[in-house]
């Protein structure tokens, strides 16, 4: 390898190491800072629980959306792009005089993660190949699950030391320092095969789908489910996804190729990676809130922080051991078992009282990211295995979308879950310790039910796949983050 072609590998490795860092660092960490933002700017939780859906809806409208702009119009330039916007969104952030602004920051900032991670690992693949395309994946899959793991303790301590608003300054100033050092070491790449179009009405068509559908089941509860908002939002979720398939049938580069649609164990991969990605955040989520009220565990951001450790540490540490696990047993077991666990897990959850302390918690919470860890990695491969090495790439795009996708639900449904029960608890005459128990586990239990469902996926898990290849094993190595590879491709 030259001198020059070193620096490149360097270069590209390290930029899209470290923002990726940063961006699920600062994505795990902003549940983690939800009620000091909301006691500092008098702003409801209801309201900012936006912050969370939002970032993730943003994100599958447009992860496969960034990769294609990428293609078309430089993945450096993209990923740039994406470092500019996530720096714009910080600075809105941490300056917001109010909780819709937080929102709008995190709305913007969804694009700007998914095109920095999109763009990042695009921009690996093509600067890299055999064995050192694998540690460079390997290395990248490294940082964001480190980001994600390290995200909630690196919230506290700096909500601790500077407020809540110095996670989006550090973050903004490293995107600033990023966005040179890519335009000196990283090298520009376009695929030049690929048509120019870009598929921006199926990327609104899925914005239609899921903002709708995730404003209905947050206010649902408040508005009446049979109140003319509600079925307004849920009328425009089915128009909108009648419509997807007719126009994805139209576009010359569609944003889902829908003939892989017809297989059912793609199918059955992608869901379970939805499931997976759907309750970690949801899990999130409503650990942080119930962890930080007055009236339960009253911690701090910093001791949450730490308290969500064991979490994602357990997916991490699991990781590892899957893939033996896998080609010994196969890929449908394992799959069964990691969603037999999230669903026991949750369902001792569901049953919490008031009086259980954090160490009575830990154990299913334990249960739950053994689990995660066990179904998430061989649910990425098969999504890969199962479609010929030609649709690798197309296959996992379904895979990154579904991930942003099941966040975004289950982090609606789980809130608006919490919010509802916790108030109906409330008017009742319960105690608030006893409320806010009882919409844990309701919450719990919707979760425990959503994972079930995951069980009936691993049958779809068929062992008829054929041989892993790097770009399989990378998505594996990946699956904790909130992408994964798309697939190696040539500039």
């Amino acid at each position: 390898m030259t001198t020059t072609s070193t620096v490149r590998t360097a270069g590209v490795l390290g930029t899209a190491c470290v923002s990726t860092f940063v961006v699920n660092a600062n994505t795990s960490a902003v549940s983690i800072l939800l009620p000091s933002i909301s006691a500092d700017l008098d702003a409801s939780l209801t309201l900012l629980q936006w912050a969370v859906t939002g970032y993730l809806l943003v994100g599958a409208a447009t992860i496969v959306t960034s990769g294609a702009l990428g293609d078309v119009f430089g993945r450096r330039r993209v990923f740039v792009l994406g470092l500019g916007l996530f720096v714009v969104s910080c600075v809105l952030i941490a300056l917001a005089p109010g909780g819709w602004m937080v929102v709008l920051g995190r709305v913007i900032q969804g694009a700007a993660g998914a095109a920095i991670l999109a763009s990042g690992l695009s921009l690996l693949s093509v600067v890299t190949e055999g064995p050192a395309q694998m540690r460079s994946v390997a290395y990248w899959g490294a940082a964001a699950a480190a980001g994600a793991a390290a995200g909630p303790v690196l919230g506290g301590v700096l909500n601790e030391a500077t407020g809540w608003q110095g996670l989006f300054w550090i973050d903004a100033a490293i995107a600033v320092v990023c966005i040179p050092w890519t335009v000196r070491t990283v090298p520009e790449s376009r695929d030049p095969d690929r048509p120019r179009s870009v598929d921006f009405a199926g990327t609104v068509l899925v914005a239609c789908v899921l903002a709708p559908f995730v404003f209905a089941m947050t206010e649902g509860s408040d508005w009446g489910w049979l109140s003319v908002p509600t079925l307004v939002c849920l009328v425009i979720t089915v128009l909108a996804a009648i419509a997807f398939p007719m126009v994805e049938r139209r576009v010359a580069v569609p944003l889902v190729d829908l003939r892989l649609l017809r297989n059912p164990v793609l199918v059955g991969a992608t869901l379970a990676i939805l499931i997976g990605a759907g309750a970690i955040a949801g899990l999130s989520l409503l650990i942080s809130l119930y962890f930080q009220d007055p009236v339960t565990f009253a911690m701090s951001s910093l001791l949450a922080g730490l308290a969500c450790l064991p979490v994602a540490a357990m997916v991490i540490v699991v990781a590892p051991a899957v893939t033996p696990l896998a080609h010994k047993f196969g890929a449908r077991p394992v799959i069964m078992a990691g969603f037999a666990l999230m669903t026991a897990g949750f369902a001792v959850l569901a049953v919490v009282q008031a009086s259980w302390t954090y160490w009575a918690i830990l154990p299913a919470l334990v249960a739950v990211a053994i689990g995660l860890g066990l179904s998430n990695g061989p649910a990425s491969a098969v999504s890969t295995t199962c479609v010929p090495p030609d649709n690798v790439g197309a296959a996992s795009g379904i895979s990154n979308m579904a991930r942003y996708v099941g966040g975004a639900v289950v982090t609606a449904v789980v809130a608006g879950i919490y919010a509802s029960v916790t108030a109906t608890q409330t008017a009742a005459g319960s105690a608030p310790a006893d409320a806010l128990a009882d919409g844990f586990g309701r919450a719990s239990l919707a979760m425990a039910i959503f994972s079930a469902a995951g069980i009936v996926l691993g049958l779809l898990a068929a062992r008829r796949t054929r041989r892993a290849h790097a770009a399989d094993r990378a998505a594996a190595a990946a699956s904790v983050a909130h992408t994964v590879p798309v697939g190696t491709s040539a500039a």
